[in-house]
């Protein structure tokens, strides 16, 4: 094992109240490419900045290798000094370091670098500040949300230069696929405290949980030594003085214990308040189109949006999601066409770029729009107090301005606000930006449990294949010229069908060039049919995905033994690779499949 290049350790840092880290630290070796995991609030960032150096720990011990270079990812970059974004950029490469970097960099975060630093937008100045930190190429990268505000194809550009960069790698995320995609390890952070896991973010979730039931188990079993503990303190105390001392201390620790154990943050409990069901259509387009000067937004379009649906619409940034949407729910005229909205609709909106909220507003008064200490969810009175607290805000925090929270702090309080209000059209615009992993998990069971509808706009694979019934997309996604396309299904079902029609597009395109002769002849002569080998795969893969599920089933069962990481962690990470592989390889048959079904309806008409 190589000598760390940076060690944080026994990491202490107060901000006036409770301890932010107590205890935490965090190894990086070369090649390390670890997600920092944890709450919203849980020091995450803080942490980061210490190992950058931008932060100082109160305690603690912060060794960085004297000839390593760090580069931190900031949040709000000083463009000050700089004319250009090129120049932005090439200031942060050293001696010895190649310019051509900056370049191909800015290029593929769609910048020319002559843009002006000033007249930036949030999106772009991310971009600069991403091009500035990787193009020295350093021993340890430091990420914070590098993707927030990034397109997809630009996520998936990030992905393979991350995964195929020489830098140790610290990021912190919500996108579930970004992590699972780039990391080798984990770092946890919680309460205070971390834990590592040298696995990527893909095993977390089911490590956590283990972590946490071992623990609950541990504390269940320190409340029944206390018990025995004070029942002979009651019935045994006749012994001899000196032992009772020593016991009676014992006690007395054991019971600090107990008391100051500070159990995992709990979870957002929350639901969409009920509202009168809409019709049965929610939204007609017929052919609408819309321009900008000579730019086609969106040519032709037509969809019917039923009730229950949950539609999610995709693209490259500036393709024209947002005009799209505003379209589809009466905010913006098209140019042509006819927009028609159902009836009974009650619509609640959650705006990407937090619009809604005004930093000196209180979180009580925004969530009552000022009207007193109570709110009406569900028909039901509820004091803002007691609401707060099922989204993991403190009493405390009620009259706290909302400039003081986190980006993360401000999605939740927008997410309990619009939960609040009656509806049955959501209107999410990046409704996963700034969420933990935690609030990502009760906003997907909210949207796919929703009796309503849902139109959403996400930059989050992940998030789009756990709840959407269809996904609309550009037509062509590297140059968008206004044509969409409705797919049934999430991201990945959509990138699988696109592929599909890409092959059979290159298909008629082969067959098209052939003479028209030779067009004849094979038509006349027989019939174009699936090959040997491709009906064997059509026949035999349900099988193959059969066994390969009952495979993965049979693991699981012994993985939820809550036991099992504790009295044998080497099995529980044997198992957790092979189920790793076990999904990758049902994931590979089941798009062949369909890929195959798909050729198979087509060739038979």
């Amino acid at each position: 094992m190589a000598p760390p290049i940076l060690k944080l350790d026994d990491i202490f840092l107060s901000l006036g109240g409770a301890p932010l880290l107590a205890g935490a630290g965090l190894q990086i070796e070369p090649g390390d490419k670890i997600c920092l995991v944890g709450r919203n609030g849980s020091g995450k960032s803080t942490l980061l900045k210490i190992a950058a150096g931008l932060v100082e720990a109160q305690s603690g011990e912060v060794f960085r290798h004297p000839s390593s270079t760090v580069r931190y990812l900031e949040q709000a970059p000083d463009f000050a000094d700089f004319n250009t974004v090129q120049a932005y950029a090439e200031a942060g490469l050293g001696p010895g370091d190649d310019p051509y970097r900056v370049t191909y960099l800015l290029s593929h975060l769609g910048l020319s670098g002559d843009e002006d630093p000033k007249m930036l937008s949030g999106g772009e100045s991310r971009r600069a500040a991403l091009a500035r930190v990787m193009a020295p190429e350093p021993d340890i990268l430091l990420l914070d949300e590098p993707t927030n505000h990034l397109d997809l194809p630009t996520i998936e550009w990030l992905e393979g230069e991350l995964q195929k960069t020489r830098s140790a790698l610290v990021l912190i995320s919500h996108d579930r696929r970004f992590l699972e995609k780039v990391s080798t390890a984990t770092v946890w952070l919680d309460r205070g405290t971390s834990r590592r896991l040298d696995r990527g973010f893909a095993h977390f979730e089911a490590w956590r949980d283990q972590v946490l039931e071992a623990e609950e188990l541990e504390q269940h079993k320190l409340g029944k030594s206390i018990e025995r503990e004070e029942h002979w303190l009651r019935y045994g105390v006749t012994a001899r003085r000196k032992r009772n001392m020593r016991r009676l201390g014992e006690l007395q620790t054991m019971r600090s214990n107990y008391r100051g154990h500070k159990g995992p943050q709990g979870t957002v409990q929350a639901t969409v308040s009920d509202a009168q069901e809409s019709g049965k259509l929610v939204i007609e387009a017929d052919k609408i189109t819309k321009s900008f000067g000579e730019r086609a937004i969106v040519t032709p379009f037509s969809i019917r949006v039923h009730r229950g649906d949950c539609i999610g619409l995709v693209g490259p940034n500036g393709a024209g999601k947002t005009t799209l949407l505003k379209m589809l729910t009466g905010q913006l005229s098209p140019d042509s066409g006819i927009v028609k909205l159902g009836t009974n609709l009650e619509i609640a909106t959650l705006d990407q770029k937090r619009e809604d909220l005004n930093p000196e507003d209180t979180l009580a008064n925004y969530l009552t729009d000022g009207r007193g200490e109570n709110l009406l969810v569900n028909g039901e009175q509820r004091h803002v107090t007691g609401y707060m607290k099922e989204f993991l805000f403190q009493p405390e925090q009620a009259r706290t301005p909302i400039r003081n929270l986190s980006g993360g702090e401000r999605a939740r309080l927008m997410l309990a606000r619009i939960l609040s209000r009656p509806a049955n059209l959501l209107i999410l615009d990046e409704p996963t930006n700034d969420l933990d992993i935690e609030t990502l998990d009760l906003l997907q069971e909210i949207v796919a449990g929703f009796p309503g509808t849902v139109i959403l706009v996400s930059h989050d694979r992940d998030f789009l294949d756990r709840t959407v019934t269809s996904t609309i997309a550009p037509a062509v996604p590297d140059a968008p010229d206004g044509r969409w396309i409705e797919y049934a299904g999430g991201y990945s079902d959509m990138l699988v069908q696109r592929k599909g029609a890409l092959e059979e597009r290159k298909r008629a395109e082969k067959a098209a060039e052939k003479p028209k002769t030779q067009q004849a002849t094979a038509s006349g002569s027989s019939k174009v049919k699936l090959s040997f080998k491709q009906k064997f795969a059509l026949e035999n893969l349900p099988k193959e995905m059969a066994k390969a599920e009952a495979e993965i089933a049979k693991r699981e069962q012994v993985m939820a033994d809550p036991n099992l990481f504790t009295r044998d962690p080497a099995a529980f990470n044997r198992l957790a690779g092979e189920m790793e592989k076990l999904r990758a390889s049902l994931t590979d048959m089941e798009e062949e499949w369909l890929e195959l079904e798909m050729l198979r309806e087509e060739l038979e008409g």
